[in-house]
């Protein structure tokens, strides 16, 4: 009997965990108590998951843990007590185990399914085996068992022992379900719940003007706050405040500006929304774009700023397919949203005809790409016709969209084209008087985080026609068009719909939860730990768990390399494009020199972006510079997290303006650039649509148009023109060759075929001749 008890005191006893990262448990258990103890009374309307079953596991992100299989004093003991164990015996006593379905449900009613349940196995057997001396209490089980004085189910108890030692979760599943419990997400801001907040949804669609109402009452308010989508929404509003005489501060995320010279905080900042404080009281904020509370990646920043803003007024400007889901939010906290509606300022009109040719272009057009390659094919074509044009895409710093939008727009500068991406979506102003879809079709990133091509939406396409014709623009209509003539009826159709509602609001797991999960999961990766959180967490039918692929990707990244959970977590969490290797090896670096504790000086980052850098002198030096210009905003964002470890903020700065100037001149000369790239670059820039079809164009020689036809059809072979048009086309389009040269080419091939004996036609004869001979001799044999 006293065996027995001690055996079971060892089962039931927990091991002591330490945290990671020096999170301590009881700070845990305070954002528990927030969170899940004293929360607020709140009304919950049309929302039944509260009651619902907690979510089905996903165990296949259990990752087992490694044990030490040292011999141990307590080895020797169960062999002195009883006998050496048969290893062959054992074999033969684990396997019957393991059929036994009983124990198999046992332990899936104890958290173990199928999966965990063969791999605890697999794991227990090999412990048993290979273990140079087993726990005293469990040889002498076994040898019991092998003995036939015991039966197999004994093993039950030290098998769940052990399977709670490579699974460590199992222990703690309740807790980590507390903290993963995302359902009232309004209880988590209780400075915001302690006062009642006046909400005012400012709907209408692009250019109703909404989003200047609302900034009126900003203006006019003691102190405020403004959370915009981007850098250049914010700096728009900082510079519009303090010119309109009210002092105002600039937060982004890789920038500071205060107004007052003793760096004190003005009443006023406009910020992105990432960086607005939730804790800082307002008497109003503005929230603008609201329908991006739907995004996939960002959207728990535009919840957070919703729910946690400590503002006695809440200026909401967005889409009104955003108004249902913002009323349903603001009923779980008790708030009431006052709506104020608005029309379009100026009115735009989907023509019948598409452009079919860059020859058509005119005056205030702006052909919308969804690729970076369409708009170095196009914009190289249209300066192919004498005609300049700006160039705006999302990579470009924000400084080089300014002077390409201000260059689109001074009347007396002779750039009268825009080739651009969707991030003329929002933030710049632009004077556009038609909007030309080159492609419906761009790549989006789905809810499982798979890159995948879609024709764009109906709030997508609104977005962007919206651009045309703005109030504040010369042109007081826009129209919208397409660049092929397939595509416009599937314009009309698109924009004939309305666009969906939207219906739920993205969130996000904090540090505070990921640091729980961490003191629970003491040896699991910090991707791993958000796997299993976001598996575990239970949202209600009003949101969802945003993507976190981009921030595994990191996390992967950088999991050799060792730092404190609460710095790795924040470094994660660095908005960079995973797609520039550069930046990607530049982030790796980073994570390595401050895992040193050795600061990033501004010397150390010169030598590893290798400044001063070159002007660029072809697209891939062009892409390289944005990639450099990347990792110094890196650098700023990581400087306003960890001030001692990149202490050279200025100096960075004052690199990447300088840098910035250089991307501008490069863009302005982007033509040069592409006819520069090597050509096995120039011929990866083909011009097409979704359907993969090239820019529809003019294939006359004579005229200097020299673009395909959709079909890439061959030329005749008149006046001595043997090269396929196709070709010629692309050579020509691709700067590797002028209409000049190509006309010389031609006339060199006529003179080559006036002195060869034997020309095309006449190598088609003898070809016939041979192939008839052989004919011949083939029959006679």
């Amino acid at each position: 009997m006293h065996l027995f008890s001690r055996l079971q005191r060892h089962i039931n006893t927990r091991t002591p965990r330490i945290a990671a990262g020096g999170f301590h448990a009881s700070s845990g258990t305070s954002l528990l108590d927030k969170q899940h103890q004293e929360g607020f009374v709140v009304c919950s309307r049309n929302v039944s998951s509260n009651k619902s079953p907690p979510k089905a596991l996903d165990t296949s992100l259990f990752v087992p843990v490694s044990l030490k299989t040292d011999s141990t004093i307590e080895g020797s003991v169960g062999a002195e007590l009883t006998q050496p164990l048969d290893k062959n015996e054992l074999l033969k006593v684990l396997n019957r185990f393991y059929k036994r379905k009983e124990m198999q449900k046992l332990a899936a009613d104890h958290g173990l399914d199928a999966r965990l349940f063969h791999q605890a196995f697999i794991s227990f057997r090999k412990f048993v085996l290979e273990v140079a001396g087993l726990p005293a209490d469990l040889h002498i089980i076994l040898n019991d068992i092998c003995c036939g004085a015991g039966h197999i189910d004994d093993i039950y108890p030290y098998f769940m022992r052990h399977a709670k030692q490579i699974f460590p979760m199992l222990d703690c599943m309740d807790d980590l379900r507390k903290i993963s419990d995302l359902r009232v997400p309004a209880n988590w801001y209780a400075e915001a719940r302690a006062i009642h907040r006046k909400v005012v949804f400012h709907s209408g669609p692009t250019n109703s003007g909404k989003t200047y109402h609302a900034i009126q009452r900003y203006l006019a308010a003691k102190s405020g706050v403004y959370c915009g989508p981007l850098k250049l929404l914010a700096h728009e509003i900082f510079e519009k405040s303090n010119n309109a005489g009210v002092p105002c501060d600039l937060v982004t995320g890789e920038e500071r500006i205060f107004m007052d010279s003793e760096g004190r905080a003005a009443g006023h900042v406009a910020c992105t929304i990432e960086m607005c404080s939730v804790t800082t009281p307002y008497e109003v904020a503005v929230i603008d774009e609201i329908q991006m509370i739907r995004d996939l990646s960002r959207g728990w920043a535009w919840t957070r700023a919703l729910l946690g803003l400590c503002a006695e007024e809440i200026h909401v400007c967005g889409e009104p397919a955003a108004l249902d889901l913002i009323r349903e939010l603001m009923y779980t906290t008790g708030e009431e949203v006052e709506v104020h509606t608005y029309q379009r300022l100026t009115p735009f009109s989907i023509l019948d005809h598409a452009v079919d040719s860059l020859d058509n272009l005119r005056p205030g057009d702006c052909i919308v790409c969804f690729s970076k390659n369409d708009i170095y094919s196009i914009s190289r074509q249209i300066e192919a016709r004498g005609l300049e044009c700006a160039v705006i895409y999302g990579s470009l710093p924000p400084g080089t969209k300014l002077s390409q939008a201000k260059k689109f727009n001074d009347p007396d500068d002779p750039c009268k084209i825009l080739v651009a991406t969707d991030a003329i979506g929002m933030g710049l102003n632009l004077s556009i008087k038609r909007i030309i879809f080159n492609s419906l079709v761009k790549p989006n990133v789905n809810e499982k985080g798979e890159k995948q091509m879609e024709t764009i939406s109906t709030s997508q396409a609104l977005q962007i026609s919206g651009r045309a014709g703005r109030f504040s623009s010369k042109f007081k209509e826009g129209e919208v068009t397409t660049m092929h003539r397939d595509d416009l009826p599937v314009l009309k159709e698109i924009l004939s719909h309305s666009v969906d509602p939207i219906e739920t609001a993205g969130l996000h797991p904090t540090a505070e939860q990921i640091e729980m999960f961490a003191y629970h999961l003491p040896d699991a990766t910090l991707s791993n730990l958000v796997d299993i959180f976001v598996s575990l967490s239970q949202v209600d039918g009003l949101y969802f768990v945003c993507n976190i692929d981009d921030f595994k990707f990191l996390a992967d990244m950088i999991q050799h390399i060792p730092l404190n959970l609460r710095s790795r977590y924040v470094f994660c969490t660095a908005p960079i494009n995973k797609k520039q290797p550069f930046v990607c090896t530049s982030f790796l670096k980073f994570a390595r020199q401050f895992s040193r504790d050795e600061p990033l000086t501004f010397d150390w980052v010169c030598r590893h972006v290798s400044w001063p850098v070159a002007p660029p002198k072809n697209i891939k030096d062009l892409v390289h510079l944005e990639a450099v210009h990347d990792v110094l905003d890196l650098y700023l964002w990581l400087s306003y997290r960890f001030m001692d470890m990149f202490p050279d903020t200025a100096s960075v700065r004052e690199i990447q303006r300088v840098l910035d100037d250089i991307i501008q001149q490069g863009v302005r000369n982007i033509t040069r650039l592409i006819r520069a790239t090597d050509p096995v670059i120039a011929d990866s820039l083909p011009t097409h649509s979704g359907r993969g079809r090239q820019t529809v164009g003019n294939s006359n020689a004579a005229s200097g148009s020299y673009l395909t036809g959709s079909r890439g059809r061959r030329s005749q072979r008149s006046s001595g023109e043997v090269i396929d048009s196709s070709l010629a086309s692309r050579l020509v389009r691709d700067g590797l060759l002028t209409p000049d040269l190509l006309r010389e080419l031609q006339r060199e091939w006529s003179k080559h075929q006036e002195h060869e004996p034997t020309d095309l036609s006449a190598l088609d004869a003898e070809h016939h001749n041979k192939n008839s001979k052989a004919k011949r001799r083939k029959k006679k044999k």
